[in-house]
Order: structure tokens, then C-alpha cells, then sequence
């Protein structure tokens, strides 16, 4: 339900007439309505004209079935819709906000995939609850580099990973401590990719770096397996 750019765009008028065959009653003070609630943000031209996208359109679809279909208040579909916005599955009309099951990751994961997702936001209770570590153990995650909230102070996708990974390596005894050595690492791959790709930025660069990041990738796992596979001793 998040805005994309180069949607087409659409007037209050074409909103209206697209939700109409659902929603009846549905008019541009509606619409409006809505908008100064902040359930929709639509953008303005330089006269002030509103230009919704389709995404706008879903967004204001989801706001008037809640209204419909489960009676929620406004300030109940308002957190929903942030929820949406940072990347959580909104739940059903019983469960809260949650994050969003993640298949396991490949051995080394495409380009493709290095390029696609969606932007999850999750604060520090989430990853909690999502992980099952104690909120003490993803302090000392953040406390050891491993986990990097944003400027907002929200961890992303990368950081659920990380937290579950962690979760099921604390099963070993290896604890957040044990752990640093990774982010070293990780660090230094980074900077290796920035310096391969160099300052260049756009579609290109971004698959360029993404194909650097599968190799380098590629090439660790590699080397841990071929470092399992040796005899011991």
C-alpha cells in the first residue's frame, strides 16, 4: 500500500469513481475526510491539485473494508496502516501487528534477491517478540555492533535475520560477544563492494554491487565449507 513511483495519477474524481462499485457511498468529502486524518497522503501539484496513485487507491480501499467489515476506529486502522508502512503483516481482526514470516536464506543469495524486499521497520520489542530473544539479549546485539537500528531507531529485514540467527546460536552457548568477529567481517566485505563499485550510483551501480555482494558471498561460504570439510585433527 505504499505510494510507487511512476504510478499514473489519478484526480479525488477518478478515486471516487474507481471505489464506487465497492463503496457506494463513497465521495470526494469522504476522500477528503480521510485525507485530513492522515490516512492518505496524496501529493499536490504546484496549483495545489491532489494526484493520488493507485497505491493511494488500495490504501483507501483497506481504511473503508476495516470501517465496514470489522468497525474499527479510526485511530485502531491508523496504527494498522502504520504497521503496513514499516513492513509488518497487519494482523486479522484477533492478532496484533507482526513481522512477516522469512523463509531461510539460500546458501548464497542471488543478486535478485540482494535487490528485492520490502523495507521492514521494527523496533527493539518487535525483533524481541519475532526472535524470541529476551529483550537483554538484543541490547547486547545492538551493544556489539551486530544489530544497527536506523536514525529513527528501527531495525530492518537484515536485523530480524540477525536476531534469529543469533536466537538459534545462543542454543550453542555462543552468545553476542561471540559474535563480533562476524561484523568485522561483514564490514570489511562491505567496503571491499563500495570499492569494486566504486562512487557510482543508480541502476547499474546498484546491480553491479549487488552482483560484487553474491560473490564475495559465493566465495565465504565457499571457504567455511571447505573449512567443515577438512579432517579435524
Amino acid at each position: 500500500m505504499t505510494p510507487q513511483s511512476g504510478s499514473r495519477s489519478l484526480t479525488v474524481g477518478a478515486v471516487v469513481r474507481a471505489l464506487q462499485p465497492e463503496f457506494p457511498d463513497i465521495s470526494v468529502s469522504k476522500v477528503r475526510f480521510l485525507e485530513a486524518e492522515g490516512l492518505v497522503a496524496p501529493t499536490r501539484t504546484a496549483s495545489g491539485y491532489r494526484q493520488f496513485t493507485e497505491a493511494d487507491v488500495e490504501r483507501l480501499r483497506y481504511v473503508l473494508r476495516a470501517q465496514r467489515d470489522r468497525f474499527w476506529p479510526l485511530r485502531v486502522i491508523r496504527e494498522r496502516l502504520a504497521a503496513i508502512d514499516r513492513g509488518l503483516d497487519p494482523g486479522g481482526e484477533e492478532g496484533p501487528p507482526r513481522p512477516p514470516d522469512q523463509e531461510a536464506d539460500p546458501g548464497v543469495p542471488a543478486a535478485e534477491t540482494l535487490l528485492a524486499g520490502v523495507r521492514l521497520r521494527l523496533t527493539a520489542a518487535e525483533i524481541s517478540e519475532a526472535s524470541g530473544l529476551d529483550p537483554a539479549e538484543v541490547a547486547a546485539l545492538r551493544s556489539h555492533g551486530l544489530l544497527r537500528p536506523d536514525a529513527d531507531g528501527l531495525h530492518g529485514e537484515a536485523d530480524l535475520r540477525v536476531a534469529r540467527a543469533a536466537a538459534g546460536l545462543s542454543a550453542y552457548g555462543i552468545e553476542a560477544r561471540h559474535l563480533r568477529p562476524f561484523r568485522t567481517a561483514a564490514d570489511r566485505e562491505v567496503g571491499l563492494v563500495e570499492q569494486a563499485v566504486g562512487a557510482r550510483r543508480g541502476t547499474t551501480a546498484e546491480r553491479d554491487r549487488a552482483e560484487v555482494a553474491h560473490l564475495c558471498l559465493t566465495l565465504h561460504a565457499a571457504l567455511v565449507r571447505g573449512g567443515l570439510a577438512e579432517p579435524s585433527g
